[in-house]
């Protein structure tokens, strides 16, 4: 099992001091970053491989992993162009997709319980998993996960007028991949960047894997578990009031 923690962008919409501009895995909540929870989480679910991708200021990055001493240290991938879509970043990546074994794929900027993780890794044998939160705030930001009957149709912001579907939530921006969807999913990230679709967000990629129907992919429902993806100002602050205060306290072992 591996990792891979998806951290270049310099997100824009958090408005920062440009001065002490910090990539979001840095933000800190209870004294502690996000990307030392991530690597706390994944290590209590005996998860050693741990591949970030970097971009913006990823020598703070570096500095962080630094100060924790973390060992096994994570590998660190760099997409000097952040600036463009996150499909590129995940492309930096790809080797980390494809020399096997199920990989979980996870958005660097979420604050979250652990519960969550487990629900992505449960059970032991391979799988492709999304999660659902069906309580959600209906608008233009949320990836919409729609299904029918259990099986993933649309993984969009924007979803078709018209689409027929019987539930409807939040994707939380982690997924679980077997190793033929995720050396799959590889290759058509490789057809967004050749093709010079390379502003798009990784998400239309797992939507094409999804939308392709040759993959079995399961869905965990985690409506009611806290967490939140930290993209606006307001974000901070809901996840320090609202979110923070729900979550289980983390060894610091």
């Amino acid at each position: 099992m591996r990792a891979i923690i998806l951290g270049a962008g310099r997100g824009l919409r958090l408005v920062q001091p440009e001065d002490s501009q910090l990539p979001k895995c840095l933000l800190q909540f209870a004294g502690m970053s996000l990307l030392e929870r991530h690597l706390r989480m994944l290590r209590s679910a005996a998860v050693e491989q741990v591949v970030i991708a970097l971009g913006f200021r990823h020598e703070l990055v570096e500095a962080e992993l630094d100060r924790l001493a973390w060992q096994p240290r994570p590998e660190i991938v760099l997409n000097m162009r952040f600036d463009l879509g996150s499909v590129l970043t995940l492309h930096t990546v790809a080797g980390a997709m494809t020399r096997g074994g199920d990989v979980l794929l996870m958005d660097a900027d979420v604050l979250y319980d652990e519960r969550i993780l487990d629900a992505l890794l449960a059970g032991q044998t391979s799988v492709n998993r999304l999660l659902i939160d069906r309580e959600f705030e209906a608008g233009d930001e949320p990836v919409k996960l729609c299904l029918r009957g259990g099986v993933p149709v649309e993984l969009r912001k924007q979803v078709a007028a018209g689409l027929d579907y019987d539930t409807i939530g939040e994707s939380v921006g982690f997924f679980r991949f077997d190793q033929p969807a995720s050396r799959r999913l590889a290759a058509l990230v490789a057809g967004y960047v050749e093709s010079g679709r390379t502003q798009m967000p990784h998400e239309e990629a797992v939507r094409d894997l999804l939308m392709e129907r040759t993959q079995r992919i399961e869905v965990a429902d985690i409506t009611g578990l806290p967490w939140i993806e930290i993209d606006y100002a307001e974000d901070v602050v809901r996840a320090t009031s609202e979110v923070l205060p729900q979550l289980k306290r983390l060894s610091l072992r």
